[in-house]
C-alpha cells in the first residue's frame, strides 16, 4: 500500500480545506448547534459531498478510499462532522443499497441524503444486549401489516428520531438467529412510547422505546422475513468500522500535546516532557497509527466492492481502547479540576472551574465509558475475531 499522496489527492485535500474555510471562515469554528449543522449540510449538498461514502448510483461522489481517508482527517481536525444525517446516512443507507427494494431506496434515501428525517437503531433490549439474537420484540403478520409488541433499550436519539430500523422476532426457530426480521418503523405511529435514560455525563441521549400494537406495513420489511440476522450483521459491520474513532483520536493526540505542553511536570519541566506520561501517550499514538493503516486497508477492500467483514470488529475493539485512553489523558491533565463539572440538566448553568478545556473533556471521558459496550461489547468483538479471523 502506497501511503504517500498523489498530486490529485493533494489537490483534493486543498479542495476540502477550501470548502471548510468557506463554510466557517477563521476564526469561526463549528459549534455543533442546529444553525451550524444546517450551514455545514448545505455546503456539503452544494458541493455534492453530503453522502461521501455512498455509491455514485445513489448520489455519492464516488470517492476512493484515500479520498475518504483525507476527508475524515481534515474535517475532524476542523471539529466538523464527516456527515450530517446520523444513523440513516452512515448505517441504514448501506443496508438499503444491498438489501432494500427499489421502492424502499426511492422512498427513504432522498430524505436521508437531504437530512429531512432522522433515524434511530432498534437493536438492544432488556434481555438482549450483547446477545442480540436473544431479542423478544415480536412482529406478527396481519394482512399487509406487521403488528409489533415489545421494548428496545439504550436507543440513541430515539426522542428526536422520525424512523427506526428495527429487529423483530417473527418466528421461534431452534436456532435463535433465525426467525428475525428487519423492519423500518415510523416513530410517530400509534403505540410507540419513548422514555428518557439520562447517562452518567448528564445528557439525554439514550432511551427506552416500547411498542404496543404498532402496525408496520409489510412493504417496510427489508429483505425476506426471517433473514433479518443477515441484514443486521451487514449493518453492524458498517457501524463497527465507523467506531474505530481514528479521526477523533488523531485530533485528541494533537490537543493532548497542546494541553500537556502548558502544564507543569516533574523536575521543573512540562508534563509533555515527563518520561512516564510521554511514554504512555507515545504508545497510544503508535497503536493509533497501526489502527489507521488497518482502517485504510479495510476502506480499500470496501472500495473494491467488498464488505467490511470481521476486521471491522478489530477496528472497533482497538479503536475503542485507544480513544478511551486518550480521554483518560485529559482527565489526568485536568487533575483536581476534573471533579467539579455539572451537567446542564442539573439546575442553572454553573461557572467554569479550572481551564476551559477541562469540563468538555471530562464529559467526553464519561460518555466514552460506554464505547466498549455500544455497537457490541468488547467480549463480543473478541469472539468474532477469534472465530472469523483467527479461525479458533
Amino acid at each position: 500500500m502506497d501511503l504517500g499522496l498523489s498530486d490529485s489527492e493533494t489537490h483534493f485535500r486543498t479542495e476540502v480545506r477550501e470548502l471548510i474555510a468557506a463554510a466557517f471562515p477563521p476564526p469561526e469554528r463549528y459549534d455543533g448547534g442546529a444553525e451550524h449543522e444546517r450551514r455545514w449540510h448545505g455546503a456539503l449538498i452544494g458541493k455534492g459531498w453530503a453522502a461521501n461514502k455512498w455509491p455514485e448510483a445513489f448520489g455519492g461522489p464516488g470517492w476512493t478510499a484515500t479520498q475518504n481517508f483525507i476527508w475524515e482527517r481534515e474535517v475532524s481536525a476542523a471539529g466538523l462532522p464527516a456527515q450530517v444525517g446520523g444513523m440513516g446516512m452512515g448505517m441504514l443507507a448501506p443496508i438499503l443499497f444491498a438489501y432494500g427494494s427499489t421502492w424502499q431506496q426511492d422512498r427513504f434515501l432522498p430524505d436521508i441524503l437531504h437530512d429531512r428525517v432522522r433515524w434511530c437503531q432498534g437493536y438492544s433490549e432488556p434481555s438482549a444486549g450483547s446477545d442480540l439474537a436473544a431479542l423478544r420484540t415480536r412482529a406478527v403478520l396481519d394482512g399487509d401489516h406487521y403488528v409489533v409488541d415489545g421494548e428496545k433499550l439504550w436507543t440513541s436519539g430515539a426522542h428526536r428520531a422520525d424512523w427506526m430500523f428495527c429487529l423483530t422476532r417473527t418466528s421461534d426457530e431452534a436456532k435463535k438467529q433465525a426467525g428475525i426480521t428487519f423492519l423500518l418503523l415510523d416513530m410517530h405511529a400509534p403505540g410507540v412510547t419513548v422514555r428518557p435514560i439520562i447517562s452518567i455525563d448528564g445528557r439525554h441521549m439514550f432511551n427506552s422505546v416500547t411498542f404496543e400494537g404498532v402496525r408496520v406495513p409489510a412493504a417496510h420489511r427489508v429483505g425476506r422475513e426471517g433473514e433479518g440476522w443477515t441484514v443486521a450483521k451487514g449493518l453492524l459491520s458498517h457501524e463497527r468500522t465507523g467506531q474505530a474513532f481514528v479521526s477523533l483520536s488523531t485530533d485528541l493526540v494533537r490537543r493532548i500535546g497542546e494541553v500537556a505542553a502548558a502544564l507543569p511536570g516533574s523536575e521543573g519541566d512540562t508534563l509533555l516532557r515527563d518520561p512516564g506520561f510521554a511514554r504512555r501517550v507515545a504508545m497510544a499514538e503508535i497503536e493509533l497509527q497501526a489502527l489507521a493503516i488497518t482502517e485504510l486497508r479495510t476502506l480499500s477492500e470496501v472500495a473494491a466492492g467488498g464488505a467490511p467483514g470481521a476486521q471491522s470488529s478489530l477496528l472497533k475493539l482497538v479503536g475503542t481502547d485507544v480513544v478511551q485512553r486518550m480521554t483518560e489523558f485529559f482527565v489526568e491533565c485536568a487533575g483536581p479540576y476534573a471533579a467539579p463539572w455539572f451537567p446542564e440538566t442539573d439546575g442553572p448553568p454553573f461557572p467554569v472551574v479550572g481551564p476551559s478545556w477541562a469540563r468538555p473533556e471530562v464529559v467526553r471521558y464519561l460518555e466514552g465509558r460506554a464505547a466498549s459496550i455500544a455497537g457490541g461489547s468488547d467480549e463480543v468483538q473478541r469472539n468474532i475475531i477469534a472465530k472469523h479471523v483467527l479461525k479458533l
